[in-house]
């Protein structure tokens, strides 16, 4: 309880004026958090064997946050810090308040009947117990279970924990590191393939100098050296073995080569920058993305980004 007290000084008499009650104990939204995470737990929601794989290399990340805060910037930040080609598609809805969670769920509904996204971010930043409490309605439990694509929870900070937590394929301590598990560092990833090849080279030439030591050893031998026939025989034998180690480290290189080819030739593709260069620009207005044309009016000055630069417009009609 929340007031003041006074005190009627000639008899001595306290008075206590309220201004506010709780129930003592754990709160109720608490208790309802408690009873349904044991209920879902018991029902299978949060077993292992039902989560979804991430995929390693995921093309289209999408998101489910507010399209306001901090949130979405530190997602698309890390995201396109660790490859600058991956592709983030929002999906806006309110992270709490009333009917947040019915949005929530329709968000991720939406995502999987029109397939469109590789893996999904479901994200808010911190709050009390009530402003999280979107993602501890059954709903969203719900649509979570029953999601195709794999989800990633990344709601509030790394000391709560809310029931989309628990039923999500992955859970991230935050919307950042959510980022980071599901958009893997595309130059690590080449730094490995550079390690890769040059372990390949280090072993195949040291078979090679192998070879070469047996292939002198066998000439020096006494053995090889009186009957003048093997001697050539085993000569042209190690010789044969040679050329073809050096054929298979000139065609593993080669096919070690290709596939970098391929990859970087894959991310290039999926480069936004690569679909500006067939033609196509990308409208801002108020350095958000223009997707539809609800989202400009008449008057509105808007920024046009080709290929090779930008040009400014203004809306007539």
């Amino acid at each position: 309880m929340f007031g003041s007290v006074s005190v009627y000084e000639r008899d001595g008499v306290y008075q206590i004026y309220a201004k506010a009650m709780q129930e003592d104990g754990i709160g109720i939204l608490y208790r309802k958090y408690e009873e349904l995470k044991q209920r879902l737990e018991q029902e299978g929601y949060f077993d292992e064997k039902h989560k979804n794989k991430i995929p390693k290399m995921p093309k289209v990340i999408g998101v489910l946050t507010s399209q306001t805060g901090s949130v979405i910037r530190d997602i698309i930040n890390v995201s396109t810090r660790r490859n600058p080609n991956v592709y983030i598609r929002l999906l806006p809805v309110p992270v709490q308040g009333e009917g947040a969670a019915e949005k929530i769920a329709k968000g991720i509904k939406i995502m999987n009947e029109h397939k469109l996204a590789d893996i999904l971010i479901l994200a808010r930043g911190g709050g009390s117990l009530e402003d999280l409490w979107p993602f501890n309605e059954e709903i969203v439990a719900h649509a979570i279970y029953n999601s195709e694509i794999p989800i990633i929870s990344a709601v509030g900070h790394e000391t709560d924990f809310s029931i989309s937590d628990f039923v999500s394929d992955l859970r991230a301590p935050t919307p950042s590191a959510a980022a980071e598990l599901a958009v893997p560092d595309i130059y690590e990833i080449q730094q490995k393939i550079n390690t890769y090849q040059n372990r390949l080279r280090l072993a195949l030439i040291k078979k090679v100098e192998i070879m070469k030591l047996r292939y002198e050893k066998c000439i020096s031998s006494r053995v090889f050296k009186e009957p003048l026939r093997n001697i050539n025989d085993n000569y042209l034998r190690i010789d044969t073995y040679i050329k073809k180690l050096e054929n298979i480290i000139r065609n593993k290189q080669k096919e070690e080569k290709t596939k970098y080819i391929e990859l970087v030739s894959k991310l290039d593709t999926l480069s936004p920058l690569k679909t500006l260069t067939r033609g196509y620009t990308i409208v801002e207005n108020n350095n958000e993305i223009v997707k539809s044309i609800k989202d400009i009016e008449i008057g509105d000055k808007i920024d046009i980004r080709f290929t090779d630069g930008k040009m400014k417009a203004e809306i007539l009609s």
